[in-house]
C-alpha cells in the first residue's frame, strides 16, 4: 500500500485552502485538541470541510480512501470522522463505517448523495451518529460537528445514573448497557438515546424531543434518524426492552 497523502493545515497558522479566488490563506490557530479525520476522496470538498473545521480551531487529517483513513485512526485517535459513503477502492464509507464500530466508539457522520436514503439508513445502522447530504452547507457540517462533541462532553460529565428496566440495566456512569447480565454493544448515539429514554420512563416523547434531548437542541435533518436509532435498539435489546411506539406522538420506555 502507497503511503496516505496527508494534507494537514499547520497546528500553529500554516497554509490551509482558501475561499474561492484566493490560493491560500492562514488557518485559525488550534485551541483544543479535537482532532477530526475526514475520509472523502474528492479534494474540492475535503479541502472545503477542512478549511471551516480548521477556522475553528479543530486539528484536521485528510484521507483520499478507507484503508488511509483506517490507518489514520488507528493512529491518531481522532474526536470525529467525516466520512464520504461512496470511497474508491475495495472499502466504501459505509465498511469503513463497520470496522471502525467493531473496536472504536469515536462518533461519525456520513455524507452521502442528496437521493441516496437507502444509503442514509444502512450508515446509520451501521454505527453513524449523523449523516449530511450532498450539497451540503460547510457551515452546517461544522455546527453539527461541534453539536456531536458537545453532546459527548455532556454525557461524560453528567452525573452516574443506573436504571434497571426489567433485564436491561442501563449505566451510564461506564457508558455501558447488559441485558441479561451481559454486556450489549451500542453506539454512542444509541446509548445515548436509550438513556435518555430511560431518564424520561413513562413518558410519550416525540421525535423532536428526542432530537433536542439526544442530539441536541437546534440539530436541523431529518426526523427519520430517530426511527433507525429506535429500530437499532430494538434489534439489540429484543423483547427484553419494553420500548413502545405511541402513533402520531413518537415513543415511549414502559
Amino acid at each position: 500500500m502507497a503511503p496516505p497523502v496527508v494534507r494537514e493545515g499547520s497546528d500553529t497558522g500554516g497554509p490551509c485552502p482558501g475561499d474561492a479566488g484566493t490560493a491560500w490563506q492562514a488557518c485559525a490557530v488550534t485551541t483544543h485538541d479535537e482532532t477530526v479525520i475526514v475520509v472523502e476522496d474528492d479534494h474540492n470538498i475535503s479541502d472545503l470541510v477542512a478549511m471551516y473545521l480548521r477556522r475553528e480551531g479543530f486539528r484536521v487529517l485528510q484521507a483520499d480512501d478507507a484503508e488511509h483513513g483506517l490507518s489514520y485512526i488507528d493512529r491518531e485517535h481522532p474526536s470525529l470522522l467525516i466520512v464520504d459513503i461512496g470511497l474508491p477502492g475495495e472499502l466504501d464509507g459505509l465498511e469503513l463505517c463497520r470496522l471502525v464500530r467493531k473496536t472504536n466508539d469515536v462518533p461519525v457522520i456520513i455524507l452521502t448523495a442528496r437521493d441516496d436514503e437507502i444509503d442514509r439508513v444502512l450508515g446509520l445502522e451501521l454505527g453513524a451518529d449523523d449523516y449530511v447530504t450532498k450539497p451540503f452547507s460547510p457551515r452546517e457540517l461544522v455546527a453539527r460537528v461541534k453539536a456531536i462533541l458537545r453532546r459527548a462532553g455532556t454525557t461524560t460529565r453528567a452525573e452516574p445514573v443506573t436504571t434497571e428496566i426489567g433485564t436491561v440495566v442501563v449505566d451510564t456512569g461506564r457508558r455501558e448497557v447488559l441485558c441479561g447480565g451481559e454486556v450489549v454493544a451500542l453506539t454512542t448515539r444509541e446509548f445515548d438515546l436509550l438513556a435518555y429514554l430511560a431518564a424520561n420512563r413513562g413518558l410519550a416523547l416525540s421525535r423532536r424531543q428526542l432530537l433536542d434531548g439526544v442530539w441536541g437542541e437546534g440539530w436541523y435533518g431529518d426526523e427519520r434518524t430517530v426511527d433507525v436509532h429506535v429500530r437499532q435498539l430494538r434489534k439489540k435489546l429484543g423483547d427484553e426492552l419494553p420500548l413502545t411506539t405511541v402513533w402520531g406522538v413518537g415513543y415511549r420506555l414502559a
